[in-house]
């Protein structure tokens, strides 16, 4: 996929993430930044570099990370409590801004990018969009809106990684203040026993 040059270089953005949330498996606290290979929105479909993601918020993350279309056309929307025993949340801002592609406006029509790639279920072409910009540019990372809760998303390459970011420790997300309030927000209804 080719891009438009004068078309990235406008949609890059000095931003700066303060406060944003990533929530992460609890086997990885130790390396609250780390970054790994998936099969995630903007992973590289080669393999050819890492990425990390961060939430505006609690809600958005747990929405992108565990809720996710879980409970498309069902009418129960429950979670059990041991569902999420094995992750964990920690907050992340930044020193000094990113520069990150904006695509939450006009930025794939304007690069004549299908809107699935940022914005649809299946990820196939946001891998590819992102494989293109990471390898077309010098960006950060990618700046995006999320398509379960609209709240703004950063997508972080490996190569600005840490660079600015700096991360609190990581919690276990089940035990952070705000995690009721945020399953609640996305209707669901938290269980503790199976009872």
């Amino acid at each position: 996929m080719r891009l438009d040059p004068a078309i990235l270089a406008d949609l890059a953005v000095a931003f700066t993430p303060k406060s944003y949330v990533r929530v992460t498996p609890l086997a990885h606290a130790a390396t609250p930044l780390g970054a790994g290979y998936g099969v995630s929105r903007f992973a590289s479909p080669t393999k050819a570099f890492k990425v990390i993601y961060l939430g505006q918020d609690l809600t958005t993350s747990v929405a992108e990370t565990i809720v996710r279309d879980r409970f498309q056309g069902k009418a129960q929307r429950r979670l059990m409590l041991g569902e999420v025993d094995h992750w964990g949340a920690t907050e992340v801002s930044a020193t000094t801004p990113l520069t990150l592609v904006d695509l939450r406006t006009t930025g794939l029509v304007r690069l004549g990018v299908s809107t699935e790639a940022a914005r649809g279920k299946a990820q196939g072409q946001g891998r590819k969009l992102s494989q293109a910009v990471h390898d077309q540019t010098d960006a950060d990372g990618l700046l995006y809106l999320s398509r379960l809760t609209g709240r703004t998303c950063v997508c972080v390459y490996e190569r600005a990684l840490p660079g600015p970011l700096v991360a609190s420790p990581v919690m276990e997300v089940a035990r952070l203040a705000g995690f009721v309030g945020a399953v609640q927000a996305l209707n669901v209804s938290l269980i503790t026993s199976a009872s």
